[in-house]
């Protein structure tokens, strides 16, 4: 299967740059991001807060097979509807701490748009063993299941 969620890691930075094209107009994919409905679905997640405003916080929570709860949250400094989302991630109990998010959304006409998220960790060590992870299958995962259930709301 094509990978179409690209992950740029530059050896010895702190930071990813993570790009995807979708076939959705710029409004609905923003609205993936926003709606907390529409979040619980593409990320798998139980969405227990999401405030979308400047100093707003999100709290969700996925289960693993095996029944363990495993919380996420962060604070939202930037929201830009149809732009942009700055906000914090942090996984709790986790040994990560914090990452900074910087999600833009481009329209590329009236039916593609575009997001790039550009994701600076603590150091480069975190952001290393973040790789080491499945991360880069996880996320063009995610991002093919926006795709699709964004796809029936047009």
């Amino acid at each position: 299967m094509e990978r179409k969620t690209q992950v740029h890691a530059e050896l010895g930075k702190q930071e990813i740059v993570i790009t995807r094209e979708f076939d959705l107009p710029l409004k609905l994919l923003f609205k993936a991001y926003e709606e907390p409905g529409i979040v619980e679905q593409w990320m798998g997640t139980k969405v227990l807060k999401l405030e979308n405003k400047k100093h707003g916080s999100f709290q969700f929570e996925t289960t693993d097979p095996m029944g363990n709860k495993h919380p996420f949250s962060g604070t939202i400094h930037e929201f830009v509807p149809n732009k942009k989302i700055t906000r914090t991630f942090e996984m709790e109990n986790a040994d990560f701490g914090a990452q900074l998010e910087f999600l833009e959304f481009e329209d590329l006409d009236r039916n593609t748009s575009k997001l790039t998220m550009h994701v600076i960790y603590r150091s480069v060590e975190i952001r290393d063993a973040i790789l080491k992870l499945p991360f880069a299958q996880g996320i063009n995962m995610a991002h093919n299941r926006l795709q699709e259930i964004v796809n029936k709301l047009k």
